[in-house]
């Protein structure tokens, strides 16, 4: 009789699209994990500036217009540093990008160690801005090019994990460091050292050969707008986040304003930086989910179903009175925030050649970024004037209307999307 073993099963390969079969490639775990540990300063940075200038103006507004310095260059800059990122050496592009960030962040140290004028941290924060909107569509071209195209919505999942994981654990942090005696100045000091974690892992991996065409002038300039043109669902998608960002998420930069004007939470507070590290717990574990437990789920219908979501939590969220039930409803607008705009992202993505991603990611950028700011100054003084509420209320309409407009299965069977190349 044979008493040997029976040979030990083969392991299982991860499921193709899942965000375990897109961390098995090791150069992208390499770039996330560089990623995710540097935008955990990033975070530290966006919590506390908001909240520090609202300490000193006791203004909205003026938050408002913080936060356009902060990501207003993606207005203005998204479709040049795409071009930028298609035409260039990604590899010296992104550590250009990373190195003008450091600076601004630095600057930011300084002036709050100083304590100078309002008008010297707007121009910090401006620095910032510039290095992330030429920083942006290139690292959005190169991270999902890291992994094979059938594991694009696990990385993508991954790669909004790492925003929200960062944006989880960045008050803590903040919140830990404040009670140990740190200033927001070295905080912000702090930010700056992380952007070495990426550019050690830009200088470490393989980034993948760019191809793409090297178009002249306005060509170049508008190549993106041609691909949003020429492919409906696109156009459709892109307009989709624009207007969500203006109409539906003015909150996430005046959220220092909302805590103190819907449940009177001091921005300075420990329990203004445990709400906003519960609405990030809950925008990590929705764009978790996108590439774990709705892997399988067509995304298309996910966004939908997100943006009714997104509509709910918000009314809840504007209706309630008391602070135990803020941080219950904002818990559940983050897992419908993040889990709709991932949904999203991961259609796009799903939808560019490699040659175009970055000029086409330009303009995602510019929908989900630049905008959130010109709602941040419009919706800023209405919330100083009539309070935070009925800015919210708008938000949550508006979501629901897209849950129905943004139909990217319909344009598909009109439209069917051109065979690739």
């Amino acid at each position: 009789m044979n008493h040997e073993p029976d040979p030990k099963p083969e392991k299982q390969p991860p499921r193709p699209g899942t965000a375990r079969a897109a961390f098995s490639y090791p150069d992208f775990r390499i770039m996330w994990t560089s990623n995710f540990l540097s935008s955990i300063g990033t975070w530290m940075q966006n919590v506390l500036l908001p909240a520090y200038v609202y300490e000193r103006t006791r203004s909205a507004t003026v938050v408002g217009v913080f936060i356009f310095a902060q990501l207003g260059p993606m207005l203005l800059l998204s479709i040049p540093a795409g071009v930028m990122a298609d035409r260039f050496d990604r590899r010296k592009w992104l550590l250009f990008a990373q190195i003008v960030q450091m600076t601004g962040s630095v600057a930011l140290g300084i002036c709050a160690i100083a304590d100078s004028p309002i008008w010297a941290l707007f121009f910090a924060q401006m620095t910032v801005g510039i290095g992330n909107a030429i920083n942006a569509p290139a690292f959005s071209a190169v991270l999902p090019s890291l992994v094979r195209p059938e594991d694009l919505g696990g990385s993508i999942s991954l790669s909004s994990a790492s925003v929200n994981g960062s944006r989880v654990t960045g008050p803590i942090l903040v919140a830990v460091l404040v009670s140990w005696g740190a200033t927001t100045g070295q905080v912000f000091i702090f930010n700056a050292a992380t952007y070495l974690f990426v550019t050690w892992a830009v200088m470490r991996i393989t980034l993948p050969p760019n191809n793409s065409k090297k178009e002249e002038g306005m060509k170049a300039l508008t190549g993106g707008f041609r691909v949003a043109r020429e492919r409906k669902s696109i156009g459709r998608i892109l307009l989709t986040m624009s207007s969500f960002s203006l109409l539906s998420l003015a909150y996430v930069g005046l959220f220092p304003a909302v805590a103190d004007l819907t449940f009177g939470i001091e921005p300075k507070s420990v329990s203004y930086k445990w709400l906003y590290a519960t609405w990030g717990t809950g925008a990590l574990l929705g764009a978790l989910a996108i590439g774990t437990v709705f892997a399988s789920v067509d995304k298309r219908l996910l966004a939908r179903r997100g943006f009714l979501s997104f509509a709910i939590a918000m009314t809840a969220f504007a209706t309630v009175r008391n602070v135990p039930l803020a941080f219950i409803t904002s818990f559940f607008l983050g897992i419908a925030y993040f889990g709709t705009t991932t949904s999203l992202m991961t259609v796009l993505q799903s939808r560019l050649e490699l040659q175009i991603r970055a000029r086409v990611m330009s303009l995602w950028f510019m929908a989900f970024g630049g905008t959130i700011p010109i709602g941040n100054v419009i919706f800023g003084p209405l919330m100083d004037a009539v309070g935070s509420r009925p800015v919210l209320y708008l938000g949550a309409v508006w979501a629901l209307f897209l849950s129905w407009w943004c139909n990217i299965e319909k344009l598909d069977r009109k439209y069917p999307l051109p065979a690739p190349e």
